[in-house]
């Protein structure tokens, strides 16, 4: 099979494979407080790759992720995400 017939895993499917290995991972230990940590977790990434898609541009990076340019802002605050550094940079003339 090769890369173009593959046909691509959904998100969900790969979300549900990773929590499951990593509730077995946990055996009979119960974690607390899951939903945050895994916020926590995928925020992060999922931002910085949103930001790197755009350029940096914050407004189409908020429109993306279907949240306010401001949520957005916060969570990059909390998250110590810097706009900056996902900034495309421009050529001069």
């Amino acid at each position: 099979m090769n890369a173009d017939s593959e046909q691509a895993i959904p998100l969900r499917q790969h979300v549900k494979a990773t929590i499951s290995r990593y509730l077995q991972d946990m055996g009979k230990t119960a974690p607390d407080n899951l939903y945050q940590m895994l916020l926590a977790e995928i925020e992060p990434p999922l931002i910085e790759e949103i930001l790197k898609c755009t350029g940096g541009n914050q407004s189409r990076a908020a429109d993306m992720l279907g949240i306010t340019r401001n949520t957005l802002r916060t969570k990059m605050q909390r998250y110590s995400i810097n706009a900056r550094a996902n900034k495309t940079p421009r050529l001069r003339r």
